[in-house]
């Protein structure tokens, strides 16, 4: 065997021992990642078990009259103050605590529960949403390739899907709340100088006018009718995510507050 055969199996050899390092490096990330994750949701679930599970809607308030955190937000956010919600859709992977850091409004791009690196991230809301003040909760996911996080939003793309799924629940602190699906559009996040519609422009929508505008634009970029619309005073959740039909692409869930 000459020395460049022997050169290129040794080369192929370590490429080899290399990928596959990599990959088993992956699985165990992504482990580590479901393992936390299924450890939130435990955490989360013994809470709601204290009050009987999910009842719609629910707000408790104490003898002042002032709203109080739900129990089942209690130990989770001892543990982490960020959380602003939860959100759960049935027929997905989605079952995640929904994030927001005052300081860095991509923090939860990539990092855990626990504040520390992680290349998944959870769902947080975007810098210009408030759970307690905004018409508009605009709450930002990754499209991970192992299906975590927002990936299973693309399965609104089929109509017989979103309609076995026309609702889901996201909960605030102190309350249960349900939405009910007005449009799954495709978009993409153009540049600054584009004239074009942005759905994740939401700080540009205050009065009457702008939020009727806001929701007709959707309309129109909806794949589907769902027979659902929105008006002036309803409560709106933007679910986006990545979406790679197109440079740039954004896929998004648009709902409002039943």
């Amino acid at each position: 065997m000459s020395k460049t055969k022997k050169i290129l199996i040794a080369v192929s050899f370590l490429v080899l021992v290399f990928s596959f390092v990599s990959a088993g490096r992956t699985l165990l990330r992504d482990y580590a990642e479901q393992q936390k994750l299924k450890e939130l949701t435990k955490v989360w679930e013994e809470g709601s078990d204290k009050v009987g599970g999910d009842a719609f809607p629910s707000l408790l308030f104490n003898k002042a009259n002032v709203p109080v955190m739900l129990p089942e937000f209690r130990g989770l956010y001892e543990r982490n103050p960020d959380i602003v919600g939860w959100l759960n859709m049935d027929g997905t992977r989605i079952e995640y605590p929904v994030m927001q850091n005052q300081q860095d409004a991509e923090f939860y791009l990539n990092h855990d529960f626990d504040k520390k690196e992680n290349k998944g991230g959870l769902p947080f809301l975007d810098a210009h949403s408030r759970t307690n003040g905004s018409d508009i909760l605009l709450i930002h996911g990754h499209h991970m390739k192992s299906g975590w996080m927002f990936k299973d939003l693309m399965k609104y793309k089929n109509e017989s899907f979103y309609k076995e799924h026309a609702t889901f629940q996201f909960s605030t602190l102190y309350e249960q709340e349900e939405y009910e699906i007005v449009a799954v559009i495709l978009s993409k996040v153009y540049r600054k100088s584009d004239t074009v519609f942005k759905y994740y422009q939401i700080e540009n929508v205050s009065t009457p006018a702008e939020f009727d505008s806001y929701v007709q634009n959707i309309k129109e970029l909806a794949l589907f009718d769902t027979g659902v619309t929105a008006r002036y005073g309803d409560k709106l959740i933007v679910l986006s995510t990545c979406e790679y039909s197109t440079e740039n692409g954004r896929l998004a869930v648009v709902a409002r507050k039943r």
